[in-house]
């Protein structure tokens, strides 16, 4: 699955999320690891050639509105709408 072909659509955005969310914690958010495995299928070596070592910290606190430690679906909605605006996609 590449980012040009995910559903954007609310029940495939949440699908998506649940396939990645709970691996290793709460069922209904994703830790930094689930995450970077998202991330990784969705944009294949985005973080692997990211420019700055830290981006994936920078991402989780930036996502991470209520300071848990995890990306709840609603931060998880923020990130999804930060890249399709910025690829002009829809």
């Amino acid at each position: 699955m590449s980012s040009s072909n995910f559903d954007l659509a609310p029940k495939g955005l949440k699908e998506l999320f649940l396939k990645h969310a709970g691996k290793s914690g709460k069922k209904d958010s994703m830790n930094k690891g689930e995450l970077k495995a998202l991330l990784h299928e969705l944009f294949p070596g985005l973080l692997e050639n990211a420019k700055d070592p830290e981006a994936l910290d920078k991402l989780m606190r930036a996502l991470d509105h209520n300071n848990d430690c995890e990306v709840d679906f609603d931060e998880f909605v923020v990130l999804i709408t930060a890249v399709v605006n910025a690829s002009g996609s829809r």
